[in-house]
């Protein structure tokens, strides 16, 4: 067993790569998961990975495969298509998730016709589904850098994310802007999804942030224990997605977030909190006779 765990990741240089991006991966994007289930923008993640394509596809247009070119473009498209989205949404009144989601719409069909325009349906293939086996030196310190920025900036504005996510007219009140909050975090949002597309592709990058998330809010319901445990579910499910894509010769991508969702269907089943188990509990305790509870 300790073989079947411990001699791919020794003896291939590609597992190691991929290995340490999915950790780095792991260890931001569930806790931005985390703050994104807490303001009730779930599907907003899922709206901002799309988004990030037309800038690839013009990354993947001018330079080919070129990482620093795509992910440059990348997060340029998904920063415009946030900005956009909020000018909108302030300009007409509409909800700032539906102006995402029209223009998630617009992005995906653009990218996918832009990359069409020169690329093969393999390229196509390759920038929507991503390949963390095929992670090399510079990917690598790109995901690295990354991940190391987004825990800085993330422990200097901690506090006031979970105020703003809780009582933003609080925020209000002491002179902090909650327009440029809401900003920032939507920038490492974005930032986070253009590092993981060249693992996970512009179209799962998202998994790694939203299942180990959701799956953590059946087992906890404090702030400390859902970023824990959120980080701890997304670093299994690269580990294990990774040896279960090796050993079975299937793809990593899918292996990894297929994994991460059988433990959100398990936590939802059987979590400590909100599951089928925990409600089904509740309804039985009151009948059972006293002696019974202990």
């Amino acid at each position: 067993m300790i073989d079947w765990l411990i001699s791919p990741l020794l003896d291939f240089g590609f597992m190691r790569r991929a290995l340490v991006a999915g950790l780095a991966l792991s260890l931001v994007a569930p806790p931005l998961g985390v703050f994104l289930t807490l303001r009730g923008m779930s599907l907003v993640g899922d709206a901002m990975a799309h988004a990030v394509l037309p800038g690839v596809a013009v990354g993947f247009l001018l330079a080919g495969f070129s990482l620093p070119a795509m992910s440059l473009g990348g997060l340029a498209a998904g920063l415009l298509v946030a900005g956009l989205a909020g000018s909108v949404s302030r300009l007409t009144g509409h909800r700032e998730d539906s102006a995402i989601a029209s223009f998630y719409l617009i992005s995906l069909a653009a990218g996918v016709m832009l990359i069409s325009l020169r690329g093969s349906s393999v390229d196509l293939t390759h920038v929507l589904f991503g390949s963390i086996l095929a992670v090399d030196t510079t990917a690598l310190w790109l995901i690295v850098g990354v991940s190391s920025a987004t825990l800085v900036v993330l422990a200097a504005i901690f506090r006031i994310l979970v105020v703003e996510c809780l009582d933003p007219l609080f925020l209000r009140g002491q002179g902090i802007r909650g327009g440029a909050v809401h900003g920032l975090f939507l920038g490492l949002m974005v930032l986070n999804l253009t590092a993981g597309f060249q693992t996970l592709g512009t179209l799962m990058a998202v998994g790694l942030m939203m299942l180990p998330a959701t799956a953590a809010r059946f087992w906890s319901k404090r702030l400390e224990g859902l970023m824990g445990l959120a980080i701890a579910i997304g670093m299994f499910a690269s580990v294990g997605g990774l040896l279960l894509s090796y050993h079975a010769g299937l793809p990593s991508g899918p292996c990894i977030i297929l994994l991460a969702g059988a433990i959100y269907l398990l936590s939802a089943l059987f979590g400590r909190y909100h599951s089928v188990f925990a409600r089904w509990r509740r309804r039985v305790q009151p009948i059972l006779p006293p002696d019974a509870h202990g």
